[in-house]
């Protein structure tokens, strides 16, 4: 007798690869074309021992773009993606890399909504083939039906999802001899730094570049727990270089500004926070003025502090007497909080500013024009990656200048672009300087970085004339 229906188990269908292809031309006039949608992603299935086929863990959404006719082994590509963690990448995607972008205006002029796009003269795809990836639970990625998401939140989990998305998308188009490149943001820098020696050591798959905007290798760097004032000494210059840009230094040139900044935190400050108590009543009234005047703070702020100027806490308080705030990602942008007497604002005004035009941008984009339909909705900075596990350093602080100094150390021919804005608070320049003089390779590998500086914060680019600038030294970089 026939089951009945009933009673048959029924399993969910195996997902498979999404994706829309849509052709398109730069200003140039070259064509390219474009590839985007959501590749699963599967991992191989052992029972008892005994391999049973792989099984789908995750729907990786990516988007592609490859110039039409050009030679795969002479064109470069570039693997980009954001940070967070719980970035999409649609703020390198949208903002600076790919062959259209935001236009939103910038700090004191921003535009009205729904805001607009427009073709990208300065895309990187004039000289490389660009490959954007939105990790697990950002973007439209998801964890599979049935299966969780959480084996993806933390460090290792990532590293591996994406490598494997990497070599996934090098093999089906025929890209292992390219010339091949990460680029990262904030959280995302650390990721290809891991990534870096991850493709190397797991795949063997040797990269010719990192291109690091707003880098963070070393969480030491940022950090303001008791017992660590490596922290309050590294954002020092940032302060300063946003004090400058809201009027506190006068008419001082911004490079002299830093440079005395630079100079006090390499040596007295350090030197200063490090004595405590021991400081005598003139020194630490020297200190006190030194760093008041240097971030635009009041000297009686400044010692109520302890001299420990922990980076919210500046940013609520600069501009107290404005009743405004600045922002975190981007000193240059101003803002109000609902209590102009408390000490965290509620909210970053440089986020606010952006969100709403990288939003409604993507998603415009992402159907109008690549064609490409998801009832999800676009996880553009989301927190359900929280809490992201860190289990891999418990008991040290997070970092990765191990990984990349081995991978470097592996590949003498391994490149390295680091991208910093001025007025970015949430990765400081100076941090960055700081964790790349550690670095434990050669002095013959030293020439294989290269700093880039911007007037700008966080995502330098919706500054113009940084997005310019920051164009084309990315193009340079990736053709030299």
């Amino acid at each position: 007798m026939a089951n009945d229906p009933k009673e048959v188990e029924t399993k969910p269908a195996e997902p498979a690869d999404n994706l829309v292809t849509t052709q398109h031309t730069l200003p140039s006039g070259a064509g390219y074309t474009a590839t985007t949608g959501r590749v699963v992603l599967r991992e191989e299935s052992f029972t008892d021992g005994k391999f049973d086929g792989f099984k789908a863990k995750a729907e990786v959404f990516v988007t592609a773009y490859t110039l039409d006719g050009a030679d795969p082994a002479e064109r470069p590509v570039t693997f980009a993606f954001n940070g967070g963690p719980g970035s999409s990448s649609v703020w390198l995607h949208l903002g600076v890399l790919g062959p259209r972008r935001v236009v939103m205006g910038d700090a004191g002029a921003l535009l009205a909504p729904p805001y607009a796009l427009a073709d990208n003269h300065e895309t990187l795809l004039n000289e490389s083939d660009l490959v954007f990836i939105d990790p697990v639970s950002t973007g439209f990625s998801r964890a599979a039906e049935g299966e969780k998401a959480d084996p993806f939140h933390g460090f290792t989990g990532d590293i591996e999802s994406v490598g494997e998305i990497i070599r996934l998308w090098t093999s089906r188009n025929g890209r292992w001899m390219s010339p091949k490149f990460l680029a990262g943001e904030s959280y995302g820098t650390l990721r290809a730094a891991a990534l870096a020696d991850h493709l190397q050591t797991r795949y063997g798959m040797y990269l010719n570049g990192l291109m690091l905007i707003s880098s963070v290798l070393d969480f030491i760097t940022g950090d303001f727990n008791p017992g660590n004032d490596l922290g309050y000494v590294l954002y020092l210059p940032t302060y300063a270089a946003i004090a400058h840009y809201h009027g506190l230094h006068g008419d001082r040139p911004l490079a002299d500004v830093l440079r005395e900044a630079e100079e006090y935190a390499s040596r007295d400050y350090l030197w200063a926070l490090s004595r405590g108590s021991r400081l005598t009543a003139e020194e630490r009234a020297a200190a006190v003025a030194k760093v008041a005047g240097l971030t635009g703070l009041s000297e009686d702020y400044v010692d109520r502090v302890n001299l420990r100027l922990e980076h919210v806490r500046f940013f609520t308080e600069l501009l107290r007497s404005r009743r405004q705030i600045v922002g975190r990602l981007d000193g240059r942008f101003t803002g109000w909080d609902a209590d102009s007497g408390r000490e965290h604002f509620e909210r970053d005004p440089s986020m606010s500013a952006i969100m709403g035009p990288y939003s409604a941008a993507l998603n415009h984009y992402v159907h109008a024009e690549l064609g490409y339909s998801n009832d999800l909705p676009y996880e553009i900075l989301t927190g359900r990656v929280q809490p992201w596990s860190y289990k891999e350093f418990e008991g040290a602080h997070v970092h990765v200048t191990s990984k990349l100094a081995s991978a470097m150390r592996d590949n003498h021919h391994l490149r390295v672009h680091v991208a910093c804005g001025y007025h970015d608070g949430a990765t400081p320049y100076y941090a960055a300087e700081h964790t790349f003089a550690q670095l434990a390779i050669p002095q013959e590998l030293a020439a294989n970085i290269e700093f880039k500086y911007y007037e700008a914060g966080h995502m330098m680019y919706v500054h113009e004339e940084s997005r310019l600038r920051q164009s084309a030294d990315l193009a340079a970089f990736v053709t030299r």
